[in-house]
């Protein structure tokens, strides 16, 4: 079995993303495999700044490693609109059952704060793991170039109340 495939063989913990993880995750947004190309330039200056992780509900799943923990990936809930802003794994986990871990809790989370519906605007290669995770595709988000130069599909997580 391929490590892109393998499951999970660390424990995983999900907790809230502090100020000092910013810059993990500004690394993890900028190296991501799935913007290469033409996605390249939507996170080439991206920043996950300490005031965004203020601002939003963001959440950190962490592994446990010789060095005592290591962000392996993130998502941001943003309450009002309900919206899942940002999610992201690490591009040498993926595969593993963390993107599916940290949609469970973003389901949780939303559920807990009374959200039954939320949104997700997502670029091409991502459209697949959404739809494997319960996302329903709802539209599409035209073009707004230069920041974003390509239609992107919009997906609803429909939240249930238990």
């Amino acid at each position: 079995m391929s490590s892109r495939t393998s499951p999970v063989s660390q424990p995983i913990t999900i907790r809230r993303a502090v100020a000092r993880d910013a810059k993990r995750l500004t690394r993890i947004v900028r190296g991501s495999s799935a913007y290469e190309g033409k996605y390249a330039s939507a996170v080439a200056g991206y920043r996950v700044g300490p005031d965004y992780i203020e601002a939003h509900r963001a959440y950190v799943a962490v592994g446990a490693d010789e060095h005592g923990g290591r962000v392996l990936g993130f998502y941001s809930l943003v309450l009002v609109p309900p919206e899942l802003d940002l999610l992201f794994v690490a591009d040498d986990v993926q595969g593993r059952g963390i993107g599916r871990l940290l949609v469970a809790h973003m389901r949780s989370e939303a559920r807990a704060a009374g959200i039954d519906r939320l949104k997700v605007v997502s670029h091409g290669p991502a459209e697949d793991f959404y739809h494997r995770v319960g996302a329903v595709r709802t539209g599409t988000v035209l073009a707004n170039p230069p920041a974003v130069p390509w239609d992107r599909a919009e997906f609803e997580f429909r939240i249930s109340s238990g």
